[in-house]
């Protein structure tokens, strides 16, 4: 199993664990550390097989849950982001009684559209990322960071940033990056999601390519003890591209928990 790479940081009272999305690394929480971590004791991982936590092979979902076990600390705060907030869901469902809040960032509990009017990511465009990583790494890679901030007014500032998030650590392999896509096109928590005894709170884009804002409304209806915040000038990275409005949102919903 691979050694997770867990940095804590900051002065807080508060445990806040966050969870980086697929294809980058803990690294991507730079612009909002600081002002976090003067409320927050901030935990910053890099989930198994991404950045500087390497040594396994593609894993489930349940697997990424796993490896992070050794490590939670009692009570904490739970942000994820994308791919994180679905391994962020899995850990309250799991162990509710560990977690005091869950943040979903531009998160799904289903990230594939079906033909029951769920939107969402074509299952054939996460098959078709799939398939090109073995052909060529880099420019999936790009091109997937690339979809996460098109539309922002920052789009290609903050596709830099990805782009400089990924590049400063270690590239995780192929298959762990196929494995990630996997969980994306298969995982589908919403049933599950129906019995959460957390309070969560959900953050969207609103020009969100990748996770449309329809799925907040869906899911206001379906959640209704849960909040949610959409950040109208936001797509797939509202922390990059507005990390004032972004943290307020965190701190707010963490004095309510």
């Amino acid at each position: 199993m691979a050694q997770l790479y867990w940095h804590t940081t900051g002065t807080g009272d508060r445990d806040l664990v966050l969870l980086h999305g697929w294809g980058l690394n803990a690294e991507v929480w730079r612009c909002i550390a600081p002002p976090l971590s003067a409320h927050f004791r901030l935990h910053l991982v890099d989930l198994a097989g991404f950045g500087r936590s390497q040594g396994v092979g593609a894993l489930t979902l349940d697997e990424m849950v796993e490896a992070l076990l050794p490590h939670l600390p009692e009570k904490a705060i739970y942000l994820g982001w994308s791919l994180g907030g679905l391994v962020a869901s899995r850990l309250a469902l799991r162990d509710p009684q560990q977690v005091s809040g869950l943040i979903t960032v531009a998160s799904s509990p289903c990230f594939t559209a079906d033909d029951e009017d769920w939107p969402g990511i074509k299952p054939e465009t996460l098959t078709g990322f799939q398939q090109q990583l073995s052909q060529d790494y880099q420019r999936t890679v790009e091109r997937f960071l690339a979809l996460q901030t098109l539309g922002t007014p920052s789009a290609r500032q903050d596709a830099r940033t990805l782009k400089e998030v990924v590049l400063s650590q270690p590239i995780p392999p192929v298959e762990v990056l196929s494995g990630g896509l996997e969980i994306l096109r298969s995982v589908d928590l919403r049933a599950e999601m129906d019995a959460l005894q957390v309070p969560l709170l959900r953050i969207y884009g609103y020009l969100d390519g990748l996770v449309p804002r329809k799925v907040a409304t869906l899911l206001d209806q379906r959640w209704p003890a849960s909040a949610s915040l959409v950040m109208e000038k936001a797509a797939h990275a509202p922390f990059i591209s507005h990390p004032q409005m972004f943290c307020a949102a965190v701190r707010q919903f963490s004095e309510s928990v």
